[in-house]
Order: structure tokens, then C-alpha cells, then sequence
């Protein structure tokens, strides 16, 4: 299909229907491709995803814990890999019906997108992770000898993680609200003070430990990512 910004393609209900089955074709392709890969070499992103956790010994606490948790860990990571292929399929999908002006803003957004959650992934695994995995571990050191459960673990790392390439979302809500002339980035910033207490409370739901350590990490990259999604609408003059 052809693109057009200067007018929008008009398309018939079933063209759309058949377009939009193409796009989510391709994507579950390449989901599917992403998460068999992911399952093969399985063992190399899990001592991967261990890292934060050096000096930690697992167990298999029941029959098959491994396998299931194999599968959950490829599933992920299938998700996370395959993501810039989706957000690419949903570009093709809506480029030949929008406006030059509406692609303008619409397609840096959703590569703006992809882009954030994975330096949330990123910023979760070599700061939040360490941060709050030293602190548990630290805490009962001289009580008890800490042996995990391979799945819990992988249940808690993959949570912080996925939430924090979630919650890196922010500056685009912000900026679609902008631009929607839904809030201007003067109303954002004169609502500071609510954001720190909203940002304390996000924090500590987001953060799978119940460490301080960990909350003020997320607590503080909340108010950063808030204060940079003002400075883009500034910029933009939203």
C-alpha cells in the first residue's frame, strides 16, 4: 500500500478489516518467532536476568517449576523483542490515514514509545534491580542463609522490570494530553506538589520489594520523566 501524508487514503470498511488482519498476522509471526528463539536459548537469558542477584543460589522448590518458568521467561522476552515490529506493523497500519500534520506527531510518538520502555527495562535492570536485591539480601544476612526459588525470582525480576518500562510511558501521556489541549504543560508544572506525593504512592505499588531503597529510585525517575514530558510540551509550545 502506498503512502500518502498530503491526504488520507479512503478505505472501505472490509479494506480496513483485511488490512488490520494482515498487521496482527505479522505480529503474532513474529511474536511467535521471537519467543521459540527465546525459549532455545533459555539458559543464557537466565543467567542473565540472575546477574543482579550474583551469589544467590536457586532451587526447584516443585516438579517442572523450571520448565514453566522457562516458558514464562521466553514468553517475555519474545514480547520485549518483538515490540519494535508491532509498533512498526501499527505505523504501516495508520500512515496512509492520517495527514501529513497528524503523522508529524502521531509516528514520533509511538517510536518515542518502544524507545522509553526500553530504557526502562534497561534502567531497571542495572539500578532498581541491584538496588533492591542488595537491600533484601543485606537485610537478614546474619538470620538466614538466602536460597531462592528460581520462579519466584523470575517473578519478581520480570514484574520490576515490564513496570518500569510501563511507567517510562509517562512523557508520552503527557505529551498526547498536550497536544489534545487536554492539559498545558503550565497546568503540569504548577500541579508539582501533587506529582511528588502521586510519584511516592506509584512508587511503592510499582516496586515489587518493600525496600525504601528501591521506592525512592522509582519515586525520583517518576518526577524526572514527569518534569521531561513538560520540557518536550514547552518545546512543542502545548
Amino acid at each position: 500500500m502506498k503512502k500518502q501524508w498530503n491526504a488520507k487514503i479512503e478505505m472501505s470498511i472490509l479494506e480496513h478489516l483485511e488490512e488490520l488482519r494482515y498487521r496482527v498476522f505479522i505480529t503474532l509471526i513474529i511474536f511467535f518467532i521471537t519467543t521459540i528463539i527465546s525459549f532455545f536459548y533459555i539458559k543464557n537469558i537466565s543467567y542473565f536476568l540472575q546477574q543482579p542477584a550474583l551469589g544467590i543460589k536457586f532451587l526447584q522448590l516443585a516438579p517442572g517449576e523450571y520448565l514453566f518458568s522457562s516458558i514464562k521467561i521466553a514468553i517475555y522476552t519474545g514480547f520485549i523483542l518483538s515490540s519494535p515490529f508491532s509498533i512498526y506493523q501499527i505505523i504501516l497500519f495508520i500512515t496512509p490515514g492520517l495527514t501529513k500534520k497528524e503523522a508529524y506527531f502521531l509516528i514520533p510518538i509511538l517510536i518515542s514509545s518502544i524507545i522509553l520502555f526500553f530504557i526502562g527495562i534497561f534502567f531497571s535492570y542495572t539500578i532498581l534491580a541491584p538496588a533492591a536485591l542488595t537491600f533484601l539480601i543485606n537485610y537478614g544476612a546474619e538470620v538466614v542463609e538466602p536460597i531462592w526459588s528460581f520462579e519466584q525470582y523470575f517473578n519478581f525480576i520480570l514484574l520490576l522490570l515490564f513496570s518500569t518500562g510501563i511507567t517510562f510511558q509517562i512523557p508520552i501521556i503527557q505529551i498526547v494530553l498536550g497536544i489534545f489541549n487536554i492539559f498545558s504543560s503550565q497546568q503540569m508544572l504548577s500541579s508539582w506538589k501533587y506529582i511528588v506525593f502521586i510519584s511516592t504512592i506509584i512508587g511503592a505499588i510499582l516496586t515489587p520489594s518493600t525496600d525504601p531503597i528501591t521506592q525512592i529510585f522509582m519515586s525520583s525517575a517518576i518526577m524526572m520523566l514527569y518534569l521531561s514530558g513538560i520540557l518536550v510540551l514547552k518545546t512543542l509550545k502545548k
